[in-house]
């Protein structure tokens, strides 16, 4: 958490309420860190964390993008942005299929 809220401080992105939501609520196995979380311009943002060794290939970003409408429905809004911070590779295919999906990609995150 500590940082996640360094990240976006060096971005000048103030959080009011930043809430971590637990991939097992979403009917999920995935070994992902989701948090939910507004700022004080009441901006909400949806962040996914992936650490893992393996490459993140499209179905991947499936499964991401799958994985947010659940966070939307279960939170009970939609997200105007989108974020994923990844430190493992990152195929160009996926990174440029979440891209066209309003989604921000920041690699080597931590």
């Amino acid at each position: 958490m500590k940082e996640l809220t360094t990240y976006y401080t060096n971005k000048n992105i103030l959080f009011k309420e930043i809430k971590q939501i637990f991939p097992k609520e979403l009917d999920s196995r995935k070994k992902i860190d989701i948090y939910g979380a507004t700022t004080i311009d009441s901006k909400f943002y949806a962040i996914f964390i992936v650490d893992s060794k393996s490459r993140f290939i499209r179905k991947n970003a499936d499964d991401l993008m799958e994985l947010c409408e659940k966070l939307a429905t279960f939170l009970g809004h939609n997200f105007k942005k989108k974020e994923l911070l990844i430190t493992s590779p990152l195929c160009s295919k996926a990174k440029e299929y979440l891209k066209q999906n309003d989604w921000s990609v920041s690699v080597d995150f931590m």
